[in-house]
């Protein structure tokens, strides 16, 4: 038999707390971000991101993977903490603060994401067109957009889009596409292999008419690493 929990009653009042999650990939060689059909008021049909209510038991990161299975059906999925986000009036139901998450998905390691819980439907939004958003979600995904970018500058953060091996010039792509404007071949390349974060697989690739590609893979694949 579940003992019931002591509630209290206090003379104030006392917001809620809600964990959203934005979840990037790139998809067509454009950045991609993950988002959920709203099937309940309120803004009800909408979309927006994955996320939901702390329950009185839970800790914070745990409620994020939770929501983010329960609406999406990705599990296992790293995630940092980005932001808290506590305007007054946010969410019309009554005061809410959302501590936000973001994540980053390699394209080879997809899986297929499903509607569940309160979600209506769930699908992949390009960043660059993305639907208009329910709450202030839209603001959120600005925020982590940017957090992105600032990390290309001096972290390994944009090898978490890259399968195990890759070419440099598919590197050169994501870094691109997350800074949405062209690098300097020659000047990415000396940098990127200067910095010794990445090995030769000893295969080389093909991609169309072009010659033969040096494969690589990330030394450590699995951390995001401070670039000094």
């Amino acid at each position: 038999m579940r003992i019931p929990r002591e509630t209290f009653s206090y003379p104030y009042p006392h917001p809620a707390v809600t964990t959203d999650v934005v979840v990037f990939t790139i998809l067509g060689g454009r950045l991609s971000t993950l988002l959920v059909r709203r099937a309940n008021p309120p803004h009800q049909g909408e979309w927006a991101l994955p996320g939901g209510f702390l329950d009185i038991d839970e800790d914070l990161d745990t409620c994020a993977a939770r929501e983010l299975a329960e609406e999406t059906g990705l599990r296992d999925v790293f995630l940092e903490q980005l932001y808290t986000f506590g305007a007054t009036h946010r969410d019309p139901r009554e005061r809410v603060i959302s501590v936000t998450y973001y994540a980053l998905i390699p394209q080879d390691s997809l899986a297929t994401p499903r509607a569940a819980s309160d979600a209506a439907a769930v699908g992949w939004h390009a960043f660059d067109a993305l639907p208009p958003l329910a709450f202030d979600h839209d603001q959120i995904i600005t925020m982590a957009h940017r957090r992105l970018v600032a990390k290309l500058d001096y972290s390994t953060i944009a090898f978490q889009f890259m399968p195990e091996t890759f070419t440099l010039s598919e590197l050169q792509c994501v870094y691109e596409t997350l800074l949405n404007q062209p690098l300097d071949k020659r000047n990415f390349r000396k940098r990127i292999l200067s910095l010794d974060l990445i090995a030769e697989t000893g295969n080389m690739r093909r991609t169309g008419n072009h010659r033969p590609a040096r494969e690589y893979l990330a030394k450590h694949p699995d951390t995001v690493e401070i670039i000094k």
